[in-house]
């Protein structure tokens, strides 16, 4: 299963095959802080609860001819939407760290730096 860092993920943003950006939380949470462009279905829940059919009921709305990046908020519930994603042949991938590091790499905060220079010094 693949993730997607957010310097990469902010340039597929910006080019001409730009992902399907499939952010699972919850909707009052995603209504507070999204990704701009990103679509919601919000199954965070039930993949927590280890529902994969909560995904699959609503997958109709997903488009199978575009990398689909999922989102939660640190990354970790959405690796199992990506996992259903791909059990059901979609080109999918994680944004690793989630909305919480896409907000720390947005506003260049000092743990979001931290964090990707020592990761820069790890194998």
């Amino acid at each position: 299963m693949s993730t997607i860092g957010p310097e990469q993920f902010e340039d597929q943003l910006s080019s001409d095959d730009s992902p399907y950006v499939l952010d699972i939380r919850p909707r009052e949470t995603y209504q507070r802080d999204h990704i701009e462009g990103s679509y919601n279905i919000p199954v965070y829940n039930d993949l927590r609860n280890g529902d994969e059919e909560a995904l699959r009921e609503e997958l109709s709305d997903v488009p199978s001819d575009a990398t689909v990046v999922t989102v939660c908020k640190a990354g970790i519930v959405a690796r199992k939407a990506t996992a259903v994603l791909e059990e059901e042949g979609y080109d999918a991938v994680t944004l690793a760290g989630g909305q919480r590091r896409w907000n720390g790499y947005q506003n260049g905060s000092l743990g979001y730096r931290l964090r990707s220079a020592l990761s820069g010094l790890l194998p």
